[in-house]
């Protein structure tokens, strides 16, 4: 079993910053690929990235790269989200997952276990 919860979401005008960070409880944490995923209100649940085990070769959706980055420290069982330059169209809730097979899959199905989702909200 493995239970996230996101924090670090908030309020935040367009250009600014936010890390969001998904902490996590569970022994297969530590070898889970995690996922970060969005869902605006009137749309479906989006990836927005994805890093395995080890930190390595993370993806992203092309909406976010060179903008968003994902890190983790197992130490922590932590994930975290820096999310810059942000705009208003990055405005929805954002959830944390985990696959305990270890894919960074952009598919939200490839996913055991997630958060209960972080709101961001991006003003103009």
């Amino acid at each position: 079993q493995v239970q996230l919860v996101e924090s670090g979401g908030g309020l935040v005008q367009a250009g600014g910053s936010l890390r969001l960070s998904c902490a996590a409880s569970g022994r297969t944490f530590r070898y889970s690929a995690v996922g970060w995923f969005r869902q605006a209100p009137g749309k479906e649940r989006e990836f927005v990235t994805a890093i395995g085990w080890s930190g390595g070769s993370p993806a992203y959706a092309d909406s976010v790269k060179g903008r968003f980055t994902i890190s983790r420290d197992n130490a922590k069982n932590t994930v975290y989200l820096q999310m810059d330059s942000l705009k208003p169209e990055d405005t929805a809730v954002y959830y944390c997952a985990a696959d305990v097979q270890g894919r960074t899959a952009s598919l939200s199905w490839y996913y055991d276990y997630w958060g209960q989702g972080t709101q961001v909200t991006v003003s103009s």
